[in-house]
């Protein structure tokens, strides 16, 4: 059994001192090419497999882990983030670890450098980290490369980042798919509308543009002749804004009966169609928040894609318990399944399913 195998045991298989097996075994420094073979044979000959679990227990040291999102309002995307993030804290809770999560205003950089300052001061063991611009958020990730300490990217994968690990869609694969699905049900319209929410007259999550890439590459290549209409609207807008907004759109494009938002805010067109008992125009996003649920069941959205917030959320912090507190190694690359929930299959779509 695994408990009998003392490290002496395994020194003496291997013909070296009980030091260089400690250090092997740790991971550290300092062991020739030629000595950690010999031990490696070892292990793998008295199938030696080290119990994690107790040894990290035995160090009874606490942990914290930062959470670097979005503010946001409720029933929103990264809301369910933040619970997943809380369960897989406690199901940790014997080896003592903790959440903690960081707010900044998505499109101010300064919030996001106060933000990040706060975390670094902090000195945590691991952050979870939802980029802003590469160039801003490589200021942040170079100082945690500096300090030791690792950092898992979710939502945008940005490997020049270097980071631990990465969890989230695969991005353009989610866009051609949400072409290829909303093309079902658009196949002989001659135009279609994308919906965005911009900042200054862009889309600032790298996500969403590399879907809206995804989207159009689909586009070009099988329905060239459609006619991809775009209405940007600024964040900052209010309810009675868009409303006024979509008010204008629908009348001055009355054959247009499709609409794509990449985000998770279809909802806003969603609402407006029961609001107004508008029947011939369908939408359809990302996310199963609520809003989108229920405009869902009201028959104003079609479809949204599925990508697991709740599960990304967990992950990233057991992901980063498996690796710090296990000494385990992760995949570095973590892509979230691409699914289609309809007003079929929404009541059986399980936001916690792991």
């Amino acid at each position: 059994m695994t408990e009998k195998i003392r490290i002496k045991d395994i020194a003496e298989r291997a013909g070296v001192s009980v030091g260089t097996v400690d250090r092997v075994l740790h991971d550290r420094p300092n062991v020739s090419r030629p000595a950690r073979d010999k031990v490696e044979k070892a292990l793998q000959e008295m199938d030696y497999q080290p119990n994690m679990y107790a040894s990290a227990l035995a160090y009874n040291r606490s942990y914290t882990f930062y959470l670097l999102i979005p503010r946001h309002e409720s029933e929103a995307y990264w809301e369910e983030i933040e619970d997943g993030a809380h369960k897989a804290m406690e199901a940790r809770r014997d080896f003592h670890i903790g959440v903690k999560i960081v707010y900044y205003d998505r499109f101010d950089f300064t919030s996001y450098a106060k933000s990040y300052t706060e975390i670094l001061n902090a000195n945590p063991d691991g952050v979870v980290i939802v980029p802003s611009t590469l160039e801003i958020t490589q200021t942040f990730t170079d100082k945690l490369h500096e300090k030791n300490i690792p950092f898992i990217l979710l939502d945008s994968y940005m490997p020049d980042l270097r980071p631990l690990s990465f969890y989230g869609q695969d991005s353009f694969s989610s866009g051609c798919f949400a072409a290829k699905m909303l093309m079902l049900f658009a196949a002989k319209e001659k135009e279609i509308m994308i919906f965005k929410r911009v900042h200054n007259g862009v889309v600032v999550s790298k996500q969403q543009a590399n879907r809206e890439v995804g989207f159009l590459h689909y586009m070009k290549d099988h329905f060239p002749k459609v006619k991809i209409t775009e209405l940007n609207v600024e964040e900052s807008n209010r309810t009675e804004d868009y409303n006024t907004i979509l008010d204008r759109f629908f009348t001055s494009h009355p054959n247009i009966h499709h609409c794509v938002t990449l985000s998770s805010k279809a909802h806003i067109i969603g609402e407006y169609l029961l609001k107004h008992n508008i029947r011939d125009v369908q939408t359809m996003g990302y996310d199963v928040v609520q809003k989108n649920a229920e405009c869902i069941r009201e028959g104003s959205i079609s479809f949204v894609i599925a990508q697991h917030a709740y599960m990304q959320g967990y992950s990233c912090i057991d992901t980063m318990f498996q690796a710090i507190v296990l000494k385990k190694k992760v995949n570095p690359v973590n892509y979230m399944p691409i699914e289609l929930i309809t007003k079929e299959n929404l009541d059986f779509y399980r936001r916690n399913q792991l």
